[in-house]
């Protein structure tokens, strides 16, 4: 069963530029709904910056929103939290349209149901790092014994347990990272912004903390809504993934959907240098059972999870001389052998088409 959508965005657009509202007032056809091509957008000398998004981030899942520099991924989530008012279109946050908001609301909507990490850390560089920690509940108005009981509890969680007196110079970059995330989850949010948090910090280090970041992702089940421009990262963390291009999103699937069905050149440009087995999972390339005309064989080498990455089962598949049941919510839906992961890993697709990467 589908979870419920935390967030959603209608039709969303940003324009910058001269006399943006009287292009809204020629080109849309209702209070919220823009209709403008590309050649339109040039030709009033506007900049469409976002353009028409239709986006649902579901409960409890990590929706990254992925581009090169430019795409507007950026002003897209300004949008969705409404950091920067959208030109025209809708924003719906928990079936309530945030642009009708009234400011005094959105703003408590924000404070203690909204947690945002950005890559600059924003650390305050006077306060410590219990006190960055707890400046959000400062805000909210919380006592002192209760918001640094609560910071105590999330610089724990963070893995800087022991670090509280330490002032932001005195931390590296990973570290100063960590406090960053911390103090978003101080007010326990409900919806989770992250804007390219791990793209200033050295490869190992990012690696640590994409690592961090899924081990609390594992613990919290926040939703999450990810930007970043790295397709590695993307299909690390992601559970669905929205690609934008010049303001548009182009195409929105999982890792897998991307890599098999990619909707444009431009989409299939993206993935071409992925290694396959770091994406594909045991489900979209084992034998289904209905297809081997029967349940998945007798004998079995062992079992594997549907969702499963190649990259991860590989050694042990191709070690067996049996195939191994492909199991989903405790009963088995087909079968992987050798074969199967050496195409993955050679470069064949499951249909048997060669594919780069």
């Amino acid at each position: 069963m589908e979870k419920p959508v935390k967030l959603a965005c209608r039709s969303v657009w940003k324009l910058y530029g001269p006399d943006v509202k009287n292009v809204m007032t020629q080109k849309s056809h209702s209070e919220r709904h823009l209709e403008l091509s590309g050649e339109q957008i040039r030709a009033a000398g506007l900049i469409g910056a976002v353009r028409a998004a239709n986006v649902e981030i579901r409960e409890g899942g990590i929706f990254v929103i992925m581009g090169l520099s430019g795409s507007g991924k950026s002003t897209l989530v300004r949008c969705l939290s409404r950091l920067i008012e959208p030109t025209a279109g809708e924003v719906l946050f928990e079936g309530r349209d945030l642009l009708s908001m009234p400011e005094r609301e959105l703003i408590e909507v924000r404070r203690r149901k909204m947690g945002m990490v950005f890559q600059q850390f924003a650390l305050l560089p006077h306060l410590t790092v219990l006190q960055n920690v707890a400046f959000p509940l400062e805000v909210q108005g919380a006592g002192r014994a209760e918001r640094e009981a609560r910071a105590r509890e999330v610089i724990e969680l963070v893995g800087l347990k022991g670090r509280e007196s330490y002032f932001p110079r005195e931390l590296s970059g990973g570290q100063q990272q960590r406090v960053g995330i911390a103090r978003s989850l101080a007010v326990e949010p409900d919806l989770w912004f992250l804007d390219e948090p791990f793209s200033a910090l050295d490869p190992l280090i990012r690696r640590e903390m994409q690592d961090e970041f899924l081990r609390l992702q594992s613990m919290l089940h926040k939703t999450i809504v990810f930007i970043t421009h790295d397709f590695d990262e993307a299909i690390r963390l992601a559970d669905r993934i929205a690609i934008m291009q010049d303001g548009e999103i182009i195409q929105t699937a999982t890792p897998e959907e991307l890599v098999l069905n990619p909707a444009t050149d431009y989409v299939a440009e993206f993935t071409r240098h992925i290694p396959r087995a770091k994406i594909l999972t045991a489900r979209s390339v084992m034998t289904p059972s209905v297809m081997a005309g029967g349940p998945a064989p007798n004998v079995c080498a062992g079992e594997v999870e549907a969702s499963d990455r190649i990259e991860a089962i590989a050694e042990k598949i191709e070690a067996a001389n049996a195939p191994f049941r492909v199991m989903e919510a405790g009963e088995a839906i087909g079968s992987i052998d050798r074969q199967a992961v050496i195409d993955v890993l050679v470069g064949r697709d499951p249909v048997g088409r060669e594919v780069s990467g």
